[in-house]
């Protein structure tokens, strides 16, 4: 397939399909009513245990790591139509028509679209979110931190990639929006953390 709206339409449907969501009603729960309300695999291994939110993590990385490495096999797309097909994974995720357009946090898919785009800003990225969480045991403030790296390290990494610069910071920023509430939590002392003794 040579047309590069086919992968945009493609990443969005993707990205959409709110696999947490569905995997706790098979298990009769609604996440959307649990622990922090969120579909994402944080809250999926919160309410129903590591081994799930794993399995929710590796599926909306997936989400994100498919589109993209479909785009660049296609052979004659552009860096900016690559990077536009991992944008709307990111979307279609955020914004779930699934969930009335409304979805989980991004960070899982982000991580998947960033090793397709861009391995060695991957490896940073991940270093970062790591150093974080174990300063914080909070995988909010790590995926924050992370966040924020990115656009930095896209800008050092990969000069002479506009468009993934610009596309590392809105997805910087939508994070950003998506945790507000968990921003607040931080203030207020009340954001769940992870003891010493507990791993992810």
């Amino acid at each position: 397939m040579q047309n590069p709206v086919f992968y945009l339409l493609l990443a969005f449907f993707l990205g959409s399909l709110p696999f947490g969501h569905w995997l706790a009603l098979r298990l009769g729960v609604d996440l959307r009513k649990q622990g922090s309300g969120n579909t994402g695999a944080t809250n999926v291994s919160r309410v129903l245990g590591k081994k799930w939110g794993y399995l929710v993590f590796a599926l909306d990385f997936a989400k994100g790591w498919i589109p993209v490495v479909l785009a660049i096999r296609a052979g004659n797309l552009s860096d900016s139509w690559v990077v536009g097909t991992g944008v709307c994974a990111v979307l279609g995720h955020v914004f779930s028509p699934w969930l009335g357009f409304r979805g989980g946090k991004g960070v899982a898919t982000s991580a998947g679209i960033l090793i397709g785009l861009t391995p060695s800003v991957s490896l940073g990225v991940g270093v970062i979110w790591w150093i974080a969480f174990q300063f914080s045991r909070t995988v909010s403030v790590a995926s924050l931190s992370a966040a924020t790296a990115f656009p930095i390290l896209v800008a050092w990494l990969c000069p002479e990639r506009a468009a993934l610069q610009w596309a590392a910071l809105g997805m910087a920023g939508l994070v950003w929006i998506r945790h507000r509430d968990n921003i607040q939590r931080i203030f207020r002392g009340k954001e769940s953390r992870f003891s010493e003794k507990e791993k992810l």
